[in-house]
């Protein structure tokens, strides 16, 4: 009678996980929030909203109200964390051979009330530096390691002198590292008309790109982890709450001691137009100015820049939704976007936070109709993330075992919405299910799905690897949980006062097609990792990516000429991996039962990855298979490990790490004959 009743509900639970996710994603696509995306943008983006202001908290209290009236339950998670007082005294000028006044704030805009409102703060980097400097100028290029280590070789004089550089090529923090390393005493940091401006098009407020005066704001800080500088691998719970954390000093840890700061390429022409040096630049570092660009100013140009910026302990704050699965509740689904901003943040980020927030208008709807996701969904707002991925990372960092037995994957929605370009990059076992997502949402501009406008001339779009710069990091490189960032993406004024309701409204996204396009795609996304009755992960792209990058070293091997290691074994293994993925895929289609067992096997593979020790540049890191790049902060280094060694040279490493790679795979293998017993 045990066995009947067991049989009896395998089959209930196998019937409600089978229920039609076309019917129900057709359910979600037909429903119209009671809030539009696009009152929830304007609310959220009327005022710059600083971390850290009352501004940012009013924008907190809004998406409380907005989760709790779509059916969520909300909490508010605090923390305090280390935080420069932003935007602090940030000033430039010309001093020699004539005194001129450099303008670091955007000008305003007829037409765009934004653009003059109160609020809006002059040009900063936070983290930076203080000081009062004046000095000789010497031009950087992108600020990049391989950029400094040129005009070293080629007898620059970097010390004592303030470096120009453009923004691109790597994270602006890098930049102010490098420079300080290599002696600089400050530095200014440019958008360039050839990355953003009148070279690519029409100028705000006539077209989207750059013009003169808008200018890049954004955070230095560079650091081995992320989140919180004072608390790694600890969350910086409130200080006057029941459980102490111990913290850093300021002393312990590395922060920017140069003066930085941002201008627009007006302003850098006055620079450019009056430097002498008489050593041009390699061909590939000429930008978009109208000027022959030259390696250093000359001894009679003089710059001078001012940098003020408290740091203290300051309070932020997350927003976690929570809507409770119907069947497993314990299975979490998790969909996040930060909400602080730089000024207004219209595309960055809140285009994410406003989508969210109708996507939990819908899901929770359809919940009260008792059209329920099987799994949990959880919607997050995150603080901070723009001063270092802070509010995600205190969050991961405070819940890490509970994530890594519940999380089946995590989304991020940042800056979500800007065009009418559908992007995505992603943990190797969710590549497919976003292929498949995209071939059943149409594109809002023509006639084609937004696979087939995605990919284009060729037979499969670009799932791209993930890799530092958003709050995907700490879930997929802290704690092993695999993750998707996705969005439709176009022009935009990044982290300038333009990035408001008006720019986006008239450029980004004028009848709201593209926020219901990427609605509908999370949706589904969402649908189909709460509704299957195994978890749709793609287990056969572990071993057949971790092939093709293993392969990918032992060209880099060649091509350094490099005989004393080889990949082979690693290739070997990967193959291996692939096949058994391949066989498993196959029965997970065609077998409906223990799948609570699977299912908890599943959702801990990508934790196979995890490394005690960390990565050689930073024991946070722990993930053997992807992390940011140490050296640009945004790419994404997979098998990271290998590639600090080569990097660095030091190739004597290779074989410690190859055992450690084994072992790894070795446990995902055991993961995958763990599966195959169950469903035998």
């Amino acid at each position: 009678m045990r066995n009947i009743s067991i049989i009896l509900l395998l089959f209930k639970l196998s019937s409600i996980y089978s229920q039609n996710n076309d019917e129900f994603f057709k359910s979600f696509q037909n429903h119209k929030p009671s809030t539009p995306f696009e009152i929830h943008l304007k609310e959220i983006t009327k005022n710059p909203h600083i971390t850290g202001t009352k501004a940012n908290e009013q924008v907190r209290d809004y998406l409380v109200s907005a989760m709790k009236k779509a059916g969520f339950e909300v909490e508010i998670v605090p923390y305090d964390v280390y935080l420069p007082e932003m935007p602090g005294l940030s000033e430039i000028e010309i001093t020699a051979p004539q005194t001129i006044k450099l303008s670091n704030k955007e000008k305003a805009i007829a037409g765009d009330i934004y653009s003059s409102h109160p609020d809006n703060s002059q040009g900063f980097n936070a983290f930076s530096g203080n000081g009062d400097v004046t000095a000789q100028i010497v031009y950087v290029n992108y600020g990049t390691k391989a950029d400094f280590d040129y005009l070293i070789e080629n007898g620059i004089e970097l010390k004592g002198r303030i470096a120009i550089a453009r923004y691109g090529g790597n994270f602006r923090g890098y930049k102010a590292k490098f420079g300080e390393q290599y002696g600089c005493v400050g530095l200014i940091i440019f958008t360039d008309p050839i990355d953003s401006g009148y070279n690519k098009g029409f100028v705000y407020p006539e077209g989207p790109y750059y013009n003169e005066s808008a200018l890049q704001r954004g955070a230095l800080i560079t650091k081995d982890w992320a989140g919180d500088p004072l608390t790694p691998f600890e969350p910086a719970l409130p200080i006057d709450g029941k459980t102490k954390i111990k913290r850093l000093s300021e002393n312990e840890i590395s922060l920017p001691k140069i003066p930085v700061l941002p201008i627009g390429y007006g302003a850098a022409t006055e620079i450019f137009k009056l430097m002498t040096g008489d050593k041009p630049t390699p061909r590939h570092w000429q930008g978009g100015l109208p000027f022959t660009y030259r390696l250093e100013g000359g001894q009679d140009l003089k710059v001078r820049i001012n940098v003020s910026q408290n740091r203290k302990i300051q309070r932020i704050y997350n927003v976690i939704g929570t809507l409770k699965g119907a069947v497993n509740p314990n299975e979490w689904l998790i969909a996040g976007c930060h909400y602080d901003a730089w000024t207004f943040g219209a595309i960055d980020p809140n285009s994410g936070t406003a989508m969210l927030l109708s996507l939990a208008d819908t899901f929770g709807d359809l919940a009260k109709q008792g059209k329920k996701m099987n799994r949990t969904l959880k919607i997050c707002h995150w603080d901070a993330e723009e001063v270092g991925l802070i509010g995600s990372t205190e969050w991961v960092e405070q819940n890490k075992k509970e994530l890594q037995q519940k999380t089946v994957a995590y989304l991020n929605a940042d800056a979500a919405v800007s065009g009418p370009n559908f992007y995505a990059a992603a943990s190797p076992t969710l590549k497919q299910l976003i292929t498949e997502v995209s071939q059943n949402v149409m594109h809002p501009d023509v006639e084609e799905t937004i696979f087939q406008h995605w990919k284009k001339d060729k037979d499969m779009p670009e799932v791209g690897n993930l890799g530092g710069g958003s709050d995907h990091l700490p879930f997929l490189a802290f704690a092993g949980i695999p993750s998707l960032n996705m969005g439709m993406g176009g022009p935009s004024v990044y982290h300038s006062n333009y990035d408001n309701f008006a720019f986006y409204e008239k450029f980004s996204d004028p009848k709201f097609n593209y926020a219901k396009t990427t609605k509908d795609i999370f949706g589904l996304t969402l649908i189909k990792l709460s509704n299957n009755f195994f978890i749709p992960l793609k287990l056969e792209n572990y071993g057949k990516d971790c092939e093709k990058h293993f392969q990918n070293l032992n060209k880099k091997l060649s091509d350094l000429n490099i005989n004393s290691f080889n990949f082979n074994q690693l290739i070997e293994k990967s193959k291996t991996l692939m096949l058994m993925g391949q066989k498993l895929d196959l029965k997970l289609i065609e077998n409906h039962q223990n799948n609570k067992e699977i299912n908890k096997i599943l959702i801990k593979l990508e934790q196979n990855w995890l490394h005690d020790d960390g990565m050689p540049f930073g024991k946070w890191y722990q993930s053997l298979y992807v992390s940011s790049d140490p050296y640009s902060g945004y790419a994404s280094w997979i098998m990271p490990a290998f590639l600090y060694i080569l990097e660095n040279k030091k190739y004597d490493d290779f074989k410690v790490w190859e055992a450690k790679y084994l072992a790894a795979i070795d446990n995902m293998l055991k993961s995958f004959e763990d599966i195959n017993s169950l469903i035998n």
